[in-house]
């Protein structure tokens, strides 16, 4: 397997608007080209200095049920929907310029985003990317969740998850296993809808948040099951927790070969794996890192 990809941007600027779940305040999203070695970067065009916050794990701010990024005073929310897209379509360098804190939730999935930057279109850049090969098994545990990396013996990235709230959940335990690749993204992930359960949908609106949200917008359960809408896939819960996963690894600003295999694995447990990668990636004899 050649390691010598090349890094990707987009052709040309595109928007996407919409509301936060949780604040309830519109914002719009604009995706810019970058430059070869930029990277992903969010910028704050609402506040003073347009100050940049870019998509790495070192910005990373714990934030309950999302993924958040802060530099300095700036801080952007909810970003591992746009972080999945990016990185699920293999596009390395793109400036974000959004017009406020938390992203737009649109369907609760990926797949507006993925649409917006295909409508962009993709281009190559003359500039080898770095990729990061899995060498050793290495697992992470937190109480009955658990992340685990190991690698592939095809040289591909492949992903797995394993949902399981018990046997008095409304949502039924589900597994579901890919190979990350654009297409296979696009068709199998990108369309996978946040979801919560009813109790905890209420107890969010008692805090003040979520209140234009509503169950139409993504999936809420109750103990009867799905409420107002239908599923996607029957296993789109865990569908979606594997686009959350490729939103976090993204924050590693690399590519990964290896295999990924989750359990009740969340984006807290997620970002720890990334802090591990990345210093693992120090090591030859964890982690290579092979540029052209």
């Amino acid at each position: 397997m050649s390691f010598n990809q090349m890094q990707r941007t987009i052709a040309q600027p595109v928007s996407v608007s919409g509301y936060g779940y949780w604040s309830g305040q519109q914002v719009q999203v604009e995706f810019r080209p970058a430059s070869a070695d930029t990277g992903i970067r969010f910028y704050r065009e609402d506040l003073p200095g347009q100050p940049e916050v870019p998509a790495q794990w070192a910005y990373r701010l714990a934030t309950p049920r999302r993924s958040s990024l802060r530099a300095e005073q700036a801080e952007v929310q909810m970003v591992e929907h746009i972080l999945a897209a990016l990185y699920g379509l293999e596009i390395d360098n793109c400036q974000v310029w959004v017009s406020g804190a938390e992203m737009p939730g649109l369907d609760g999935s990926a797949l507006p985003f993925v649409e917006a930057l295909e409508q962009a279109g993709i281009v190559l850049q003359p500039v080898y990317r770095c990729v990061k090969v899995i060498t050793q098994r290495l697992r992470l545990t937190d109480a009955d969740s658990w992340i685990e990396v190991r690698p592939s013996p095809l040289g591909q990235t492949v992903l797995e998850y394993h949902l399981d709230y018990g046997p008095t959940s409304p949502i039924g335990r589900q597994t579901f296993r890919t190979v990350l690749t654009p297409e296979n993204f696009r068709r199998e992930i990108a369309p996978a809808r946040t979801f919560l359960l009813r109790q905890e949908a209420e107890a969010l609106l008692a805090q003040g948040l979520g209140l234009r949200t509503r169950p139409e917008d993504l999936l809420v359960f109750d103990r009867h099951g799905l409420i107002n809408n239908h599923l996607r896939f029957a296993d789109e819960c865990a569908r979606h927790k594997l686009l959350d996963l490729i939103g976090d690894l993204a924050l590693a600003g690399c590519r990964f070969i290896g295999e990924f295999v989750a359990f009740r694995s969340g984006h807290r447990l997620n970002g720890e794996l990334v802090q591990i990668l990345e210093n693992l990636a120090n090591s030859e004899s964890q982690c290579m890192k092979q540029c052209a």
